[in-house]
């Protein structure tokens, strides 16, 4: 037990964990109708799939030249917001920032939410998904889309680890504390437990299992976006053929993520009083991150407009064009002022650091960084290498039809289900380590 700590105030520390940690897992009545809204959207979204699946292609505004649009940005998104559970849990945790302890649940819980999905949003964009298994089956090492799909997979297999090995010893506590769970709850937290009686073995093999998956991926969580990001730079289009395409990718996932983890500490703390643990200093360490990160991914976006920008060659200065002066200039603008810029220059100040002002900031980011990835897709595909001609006026340019938006409205639902899912199952509070971090792991584990 800690020497600050009497055996009284431990106890009442332990109670007071274990009421915040539960206190989210209990019915809400606001849980039905989101769910019910999440679950409305998600029907939209079948239907309107079913319509594509039986149709084609030929319903969504993906012509010869746009071929990638509105699915491939959303994928391009989801692959990014899920690289933040690597960046909190992994890349802060080993580097002894001790602050984070509170946060890495949630930022697994995003990152398996996002990276869950974004397998499935890639089949959306398919014209033949029966065919995905060939993927599998006659693949070729040759093809980026094939490594995309092998990090993808490895990266949800090692968060998945990385989210259950954490919660064992807070299972095997909330089985004792939490009497009144449903049957099949307290057979899932019983067979995820895995026995554990917190003896001081246990405790080591778990430190060591945890710090080994913290290491193994962040060179996975790298590969993830760096592939994703192969899959463009790897063709020879204006606008995609730079060599800066991997760091920038991952920049920007670094950007989105933190914003929607902010965002996320911000609906938990408000909801269901978990200021304590999501406190100012939280918000205001994690908006010094977002600026660290937003100003790295702004290096990058120097890197990529003003290199092509000086040189000016035929076909970059077609596509700059476009972006700076032409059909995509408002888009380009209010991504890079208002998602990126201004963000940056009121983060620098501490009172927009506060949890209001932040997470206000933080969807702002998050609404810039996903229109960011249209502006990667899109306009250079209206750039190809031969003018376009002799096609109907449709083919000139692109703007996804109302299926598109219901299949990429139905992935956001069932990210955010997902996410809402294992914040209901699982306790968000990392109990055990917080016992740690305060010297009562005996307190904490003889609790009955």
């Amino acid at each position: 037990m800690s020497e600050s700590l009497s055996k009284e105030q431990a106890k009442k520390l332990v109670d007071k964990y274990a009421e915040d940690a539960i206190r989210p897992m209990k019915n809400h009545k606001g849980f039905l109708p989101w769910m019910g809204f999440l679950g409305l959207v998600m029907v939209v979204f079948g239907y309107a799939y079913y319509i594509q699946l039986t149709e084609g292609l030929g319903v969504t505004a993906m012509r010869d030249y746009v071929s990638w649009g509105l699915y491939i940005s959303n994928f391009v998104f989801f692959v990014a917001v899920s690289l933040v559970g690597m960046l909190v849990s992994a890349v802060l945790g080993l580097a002894g920032q001790k602050w984070v302890k509170p946060i890495t649940r949630v930022s697994e819980i995003i990152a398996l939410g996002f990276v869950m999905v974004a397998g499935l949003v890639i089949i959306t964009d398919m014209g033949r998904p029966d065919r995905f298994l060939n993927l599998f089956l006659h693949g070729r090492l040759q093809s980026p889309i094939v490594w995309d799909v092998t990090v993808i997979t490895t990266y949800v297999a090692i968060s998945t680890l990385l989210f259950i090995l954490p919660l064992i010893p807070d299972l095997a506590f909330i089985k004792k504390k939490m009497k009144d769970m449903p049957v099949w709850q307290y057979q899932l937290y019983n067979i995820l437990s895995l026995g554990w009686i917190g003896t001081p073995e246990q405790y080591k093999i778990l430190h060591k299992s945890i710090r080994m998956l913290s290491i193994i991926i962040i060179p996975v969580a790298m590969a993830i976006h760096t592939v994703t990001s192969w899959l463009f730079a790897s063709t020879l289009r204006i606008g995609w053929d730079t060599t800066v395409f991997g760091p920038y990718f991952v920049a920007g996932a670094f950007v989105a993520g933190t914003a929607a983890v902010i965002i996320v500490m911000y609906i938990l703390r408000s909801n269901y009083k978990l200021q304590d643990y999501f406190t100012d200093h939280h918000f205001d360490m994690m908006g010094r991150l977002l600026v660290l990160v937003s100003l790295l991914y702004a290096y990058f976006n120097i890197n990529e407009f003003l290199v092509p920008a000086y040189k000016m060659k035929t076909g970059e200065a077609v596509h700059l064009h476009t972006l700076f002066q032409g059909a995509y200039a408002g888009l380009f603008w209010v991504v890079q002022i208002i998602g990126m810029g201004l963000p940056i220059f009121f983060m620098i100040f501490k009172h927009w650091r506060k949890p209001n002002n932040l997470t206000f900031i933080a969807v702002i980011v998050l609404i810039g960084a996903f229109l960011k990835r249209i502006i990667i897709v899109v306009p250079t595909l209206l750039h190809p290498h031969l003018p376009i001609q002799n096609v109907p006026d449709e083919f000139h340019k692109y703007m996804p039809t109302w299926i598109e938006v219901a299949v990429t409205a139905g992935a956001f639902a069932m990210a955010l289900m997902i996410i809402t899912i294992l914040l209901k199952i699982f306790p968000v509070i990392p109990m055990w380590e917080l016992a740690e971090e305060k010297g009562i792991t005996e307190e904490f584990e003889k609790y009955d």
